[in-house]
This record gives C-alpha cells, structure tokens and sequence, in this order.
C-alpha cells in the first residue's frame, strides 16, 4: 500500500530525529513493534475506542510494546491520539525507503516471466548495479505476458529486457518495412 502525505511526513520527522541522534538502525525494531501493535485487532480496537480514556491507551501501548526508546514510545502515543495508529506499517516502509536512499540504495521493482532462484536474482542485481551504478535492492514480481527476459523500474527509468518487448519492437520494424 502506498505512503499516504502523513506517513510520509511522519517517518521524515522520525527519520530527522533518528539522523540527528545518531540511531538510525535503532528505531527500526521499534517500528516493526509498533507495527506489530497496530495488526493486533483487539488491541487496536480499544486503542480505537473514544470512550476509553488515553491515560489508559498509553498504559495498554506501553506494556504492549515493551522495551522500546522514549521516542518511539512517543510516536505511538501521537498515532494512538491522533487516530493514526493503522498509518504505521506506511510509515516504516517509508522510513526504511529514506533510510536505504541515505545509504545510497534504491529500490527496484523487477518483474520475471517466471520466480527466480537466487543465483539468477543475484545476476540480475549485478547487472542492474553496473547499469545504472547504484547500490540496488529488488522486489521480484512475476507476470508470465512478458515471456522471457525481465522488466526493471528504478525510480522513474523503467528498463525493458523482456521477449514481449523485442517482440512488439520487431513487429513495428516489420510493419514499417511493409508499408
């Protein structure tokens, strides 16, 4: 599911406070415990309930969630007060989408006629990272229409290496010799 505006500007702020304290890798397992919080239905359906005061929302999410750091603890009570809490599998997507750019990572999406073992995605990536001179990390997607080869979206660049597409490109060549 896409970052809506709020998430987005909820994990830049947790992401500028995290850079600035110098914990980065830190508030990643806070997130996915917070996360975990907000896929608990009985949980959230109280944390949900206008009736049930926040004193006592605070005092459930705080022993829901452990151990985690004062910030994180504070960034649950904001969702929680604001009625937010479902935003925060968003939110640490979002997060973990800043933390891999700072890192000089981005995100690939390729799409296979059929799934990958991993010394073929491992290929893929190497080729991919020399193309482009990125660090990349892949999110595999399998669409049997492309035949063969494989279809790569980074960023705003889209690179075609399917059979589907060399496919149309000779059908077009062929339809303009034709003509």
């Amino acid at each position: 599911m896409p970052a809506t505006v709020s998430s987005k500007r909820y994990a830049q702020a947790v992401f500028e406070i995290a850079r600035e304290n110098g914990e980065l890798e830190k508030w990643r397992p806070d997130l996915k415990k917070i996360t975990e919080l907000a896929q608990d239905s009985e949980t959230v359906s109280l944390l949900e309930n206008p009736k049930v005061p926040f004193d006592l929302k605070a005092k459930l999410a705080q022993e829901k969630l452990g151990k985690v750091s004062p910030l994180a603890l504070n960034l649950a009570y904001i969702l929680i007060l604001k009625g937010r809490l479902r935003s925060i599998p968003q939110i640490a997507d979002e997060y973990q989408r800043l933390l891999d750019e700072h890192r000089g990572i981005r995100h690939t999406e390729v799409t296979t006629a059929i799934p990958l073992d991993d010394t073929s995605k491992r290929k893929i990536a190497r080729s991919l990272e020399t193309m482009t001179g990125k660090k990349l990390s892949l999110s595999l997607k399998v669409d049997a229409d492309i035949i063969g080869g494989f279809v790569a979206r980074i960023d705003d660049s889209l690179i075609d290496c399917s059979i589907r597409s060399e496919l149309e490109q000779m059908k077009k060549g062929l339809a303009e010799t034709a003509s």
